[in-house]
């Protein structure tokens, strides 16, 4: 008798929640993506953990969808700000180099 895969039953597979980058519309799992999260006073931090309270969205870790998503303003819309704290866009920028050196590295 030859070896059958064992029979799976909808309750046993594991749902995985499926996010979209803002830059590229890409979909990947949550967790393959990375989180940008608005803070309560305004401001917008990199949430590596995805556990931060606030708004969220996701990118991609390609260094040109970090670059598109602050150029073309993706990410003052989809974390509803009125704009991008020039504080913020430096980090997310400083974020993208990391990401890019990373990347160069490997």
């Amino acid at each position: 008798m030859p070896d059958q895969p064992p029979q799976t039953t909808p309750a046993q597979r594991r749902h995985v929640p499926q996010r979209t980058c803002i830059a590229c519309r890409a979909t990947d799992a949550k967790r393959a993506l990375i989180r940008l999260v608005r803070l309560a006073e305004g401001r917008v931090a990199v949430d590596p953990t995805g556990r931060v309270a606030g708004r969220g969205a996701y990118l991609c870790h390609s260094p040109a969808c970090w670059r598109q998503a602050i150029q073309r303003r993706s990410i003052v819309r989809a974390l509803r700000l009125d704009a991008l704290h020039p504080e913020d866009e430096s980090v997310l920028y400083a974020y993208a180099q990391h990401l890019e050196d990373t990347m160069a590295a490997e």
